[in-house]
C-alpha cells in the first residue's frame, strides 16, 4: 500500500498540546547522559528490538478524535495481538453504532468485518479504524529494518543529527522505505539519546509532502519491552485535525488462538 494513494483525511494524528494533560515535555524529559552518536541502522534496530513481543499481548483501547468543525468523537475497543505469527484482533466496543464490528490480520492478510451485514472485506494496511485517523498498520508490529534504511547524503553520510523534542535531546534520522507495502515511503524518526525511545516521528508522501506528525508521549514497560501507550497523531495536510490513542489494562501472557480467527470476531456481534 503506498502512502500517495491514500487519501489526506484518514492520515491524522495527535496534537499533544491539543488535549489537556498531554505534555510532551514532562513526560519525556527524564535524566539522562550524554552519549555518542549511534549509526542509523542501530537506532532501526533499535526500535524494532522493542516492539517486538515475545509474549501475546491484549488490552482496551480508547481512540479519542477530533475533527475540525466536527467535534470529538470517542471509540473504545478491545485489542489482542501475537507477533510470533503477525496476527492481531481490533474488536469494536462502542459506540453502539460501532460495536459488534471488527478487524482481524492473519499473517499478509487483513480482514474488515461488519456485523449489520456479516461479511468480511480483504483490506489493506491503510484502511481506517472505524473511520477515524488511526489505521490498520498501526496496530501491528513490523521489523522496522526490513521496511526502511537510513537515507543518505551527497557525500554517502547518514542523514543523522542531534536534535530535541520537547527539550529532551534526540537523535533526528532520515529513513526511506525499501518495500512498497509501508503505510508512507518516507519518514523522520526522533528517538530519545538515552534509550532510544521513539518519541516523534513525520511521515510524507512519496512526493515528499509532510502528511502526519506522531508523537509517542507515554510508555509502559512491559515483559521485559517498553510499550507504547498513548501516542498522539497530528493530520498535517488537514489542519485542526488529530487524533489520540491510550491503551489500558495491558497484559502479557497466552491469548486463546480462537481469538484469532474470523469464527471469533464474529461471535462477538451476536
Amino acid at each position: 500500500m503506498t502512502n500517495a494513494n491514500v487519501s489526506a483525511s484518514r492520515r491524522v494524528p495527535f496534537l499533544p498540546g491539543s488535549f489537556a494533560g498531554i505534555r510532551l515535555a514532562a513526560i519525556l524529559a527524564l535524566p539522562f547522559a550524554a552519549v555518542a552518536a549511534p549509526d542509523g541502522m542501530k537506532i532501526l534496530k533499535a526500535i524494532e528490538a522493542n516492539e517486538a513481543m515475545t509474549e501475546d499481548v491484549r488490552s482496551k483501547v480508547v481512540l479519542t478524535e477530533n475533527r475540525k468543525g466536527q467535534g470529538t468523537k470517542v471509540l473504545t475497543m478491545e485489542y489482542f495481538r501475537r507477533d510470533k505469527d503477525k496476527s492481531f484482533v481490533i474488536a469494536m466496543t462502542g459506540p453502539e453504532s460501532e460495536r459488534g464490528n471488527g478487524y482481524l490480520r492473519q499473517g499478509d492478510h487483513f480482514w474488515m468485518y461488519r456485523r449489520n451485514t456479516r461479511t468480511f472485506q480483504h483490506v489493506n494496511r491503510d484502511e481506517s479504524i472505524a473511520g477515524s485517523d488511526a489505521k490498520g498498520g498501526d496496530f501491528e508490529s513490523r521489523p522496522f529494518t526490513e521496511m526502511f534504511a537510513p537515507v543518505k547524503d551527497a557525500a554517502g553520510q547518514e542523514m543523522l543529527r542531534a536534535d530535541t523534542v520537547g527539550g529532551v535531546p534526540c537523535w533526528r534520522l532520515e529513513v526511506r522505505a525499501i518495500i512498497s507495502d509501508v503505510d508512507y515511503p518516507k519518514k523522520t524518526l526522533w528517538v530519545r539519546q538515552d534509550n532510544l525511545l521513539l518519541a516523534k516521528q513525520q511521515s510524507y508522501s512519496s512526493g515528499g509532502t509532510l502528511m502526519q506528525s506522531a508523537y509517542f508521549t507515554r510508555y509502559q514497560p512491559i515483559a521485559g519491552r517498553q510499550l507504547s501507550t498513548r501516542m498522539v497523531f497530528v493530520d498535517e495536510v488537514e489542519k485542526g485535525n488529530r487524533s489520540m490513542v491510550d491503551l489500558s489494562e495491558v497484559k502479557v501472557g497466552k491469548v486463546d488462538p480462537n481469538i484469532f480467527t474470523k469464527a471469533w470476531l464474529e461471535s462477538k456481534s451476536r
